[in-house]
């Protein structure tokens, strides 16, 4: 056939077409007969061209690291629209010669006026032009500077992320709105119902007293009228340097990207100057233990039609391991197994009913409102902790459900409930890699703090290796700690710290007997 096309299907002496698989069958001449399988070609339709399975190296992070030492990370990914971003390895562990506050501050400054652009609605309307997104997050260790947009827009895109990031302006009216943002968030912060992001600070406080991952990481109201611009440009001498950035990018080709890097953020001097960093914070976490209690009145957090009870919160934590330590992975299954979540959750497959928080306090004592595990992970530290909520007549009892639980971390895992646990936390990273938003905040993490990247299947790989001797192991480790302990609300019946340690140290959990005189 000219053209280098399919050979179609050739006449047959009956009008039709003859199949040219030559199966026997023929085709009518106004279509197919019926019962001609879906395997037999379609008559003048050319030959389909089937996409290759490419090579696993079509799906790794590529990593480029510049002369001035910033790295260049990406990750292919199918589709029309890509997110960049800068993380840059700085945040609330690094403000301890600093006024507490500084990045929770530059963290609503973000994507404010720059050299280039006059106001933030200029930095949207030019984000707008790609129909892009802009986001600034900022955490205990690193501070994210991330667009989505499409594709066609990556050197706008990068030209805007670099301006952003080293040549921001600072003005006065900027930093007083700001004040106000961060006054109002504070204020708001302290009204919820919710007091998980409190908890989560005060255990923080609690586990590592005075140092790194322990330090705010929200504005202390004293100190929003204390930063001012040269405060901030002496922070930002010392931590927004090349060495501690990484441009990372997904659904971008990785040279273009080099490329614009190269264009943008090579030989650029910031606006505070390029002096040599002198003060950075290497300090590494001192897990303290220790306890933070807040007394308060939670009798009117949520009044109306249906208000929520008064609720006493309780957090009891323990050092675990770094996200670099191999102790990781067992650690990630344990959090998973012990899972938990409200009383009023609503069941469902995969929603974690089969969890030990659900199966052993949840179902068994109506009268907590709430048992949720959870894990945080840093570079030098880490930190499993259980949160609990329920009447404050109840505190004493809703402590030893907990410390009980701690004490049977250490027990016999079975073997359905590990296999399930491994499911769970190998599904759930599996659909959260799905979204752009989140592989790009994965590449760029990863990289900061190894210069390279585990692929989802070397993870599932390495969570499917975990076997119930490794969960005993790390969990006999984290009960030799001093536990961390976060109260919040009527704490008139909490147990004293050291009972609290005695308990997480005695073989059921049990809290000393306490003998009253007079009730």
């Amino acid at each position: 056939m000219a053209g280098g096309g399919a050979e179609g299907p050739r006449p047959s002496p009956h009008g039709g077409c003859r199949c040219p698989r030559r199966c026997g069958r023929s085709y009518s001449a106004g279509g197919v007969s019926p019962g001609v399988p879906l395997s037999c070609p379609l008559p003048g339709v050319p030959k389909a061209v089937f996409a290759a399975t490419e090579g696993r190296e079509r799906f790794e992070t590529r990593v480029t690291a510049l002369e001035n030492g910033l790295r260049v990370a990406s990750q292919r990914k199918f589709g029309q629209f890509c997110t960049v971003g800068l993380l840059i390895n700085s945040g609330s562990r690094h403000e301890a010669k600093y006024l507490s506050g500084i990045s929770h501050f530059l963290e609503k400054l973000a994507f404010s006026s720059t050299a280039q652009f006059g106001s933030k609605d200029e930095i949207l309307l030019t984000l707008e032009k790609h129909g892009g997104i802009c986001d600034c997050q900022a955490s205990r260790d690193t501070i994210m500077y991330a667009v989505s947009a499409d594709a066609k827009g990556l050197d706008t895109v990068v030209n805007l992320l670099a301006d952003v990031a080293l040549q921001p302006r600072l003005s006065d009216e900027e930093i007083e709105m700001t004040r106000m943002a961060i006054r109002f968030e504070l204020e708001d912060l302290n009204m919820r119902p919710d007091p998980e992001p409190l908890l989560t600070e005060m255990i923080h406080a609690a586990a590592y007293r005075e140092n790194t991952v322990g330090l705010n990481r929200f504005c202390p109201v004293e100190n929003t009228n204390k930063i001012d611009r040269q405060v901030l440009h002496s922070y930002l001498r010392n931590y927004y340097t090349p060495d501690r950035m990484v441009l990372a990018g997904v659904g971008i080709e990785h040279e273009q990207l080099v490329e614009c890097a190269k264009k943008y953020l090579l030989g650029v001097e910031p606006v505070w100057g390029s002096a040599q960093a002198k003060d950075v914070d290497r300090s590494v976490a001192q897990y303290t233990g220790g306890i933070v209690k807040v007394e308060k009145d939670m009798s009117d957090v949520s009044l109306g039609p249906t208000p929520i009870p008064e609720l006493t919160h309780i957090m009891i934590g323990l050092e675990s391991c770094s996200f670099l330590e191999e102790d990781f992975i067992p650690f990630a299954v344990l959090n998973m197994m012990m899972g938990g979540g409200g009383s009023f959750s609503a069941g469902g497959p995969g929603k974690g009913m089969f969890t030990r928080l659900y199966l052993n306090v949840l179902n068994r004592h109506h009268w907590m409102y709430n048992a949720t595990s959870y894990h945080h992970s840093y570079e030098d530290t880490g930190l499993l902790c259980i949160h609990a909520s329920a009447d404050p007549k109840q505190v004493r009892e809703m402590v030893e459900i907990i410390t009980r639980e701690f004490i049977l971390m250490a027990g016999a895992v079975g073997e359905v409930e590990l296999e399930r646990a491994k499911t769970q936390l190998k599904s759930m990273l599996m659909m959260n890699l799905e979204s752009r938003p989140v592989i790009f905040e994965d590449v760029g993490r990863q990289v900061l703090a190894t210069n390279t990247r585990k692929l989802p299947h070397e993870l599932c790989a390495l969570i499917s290796q975990v076997k119930s001797a490794d969960i005993k192991r790390v969990v006999t480790k984290m009960l030799h700690k001093k536990p961390a302990v976060a109260a919040l609300g009527d704490l008139t019946d909490l147990p004293t710290y050291e009972h609290i340690q005695a308990a997480l140290s005695s073989k059921d959990g049990r809290l000393p007997r306490m003998y009253r005189l007079f009730r």
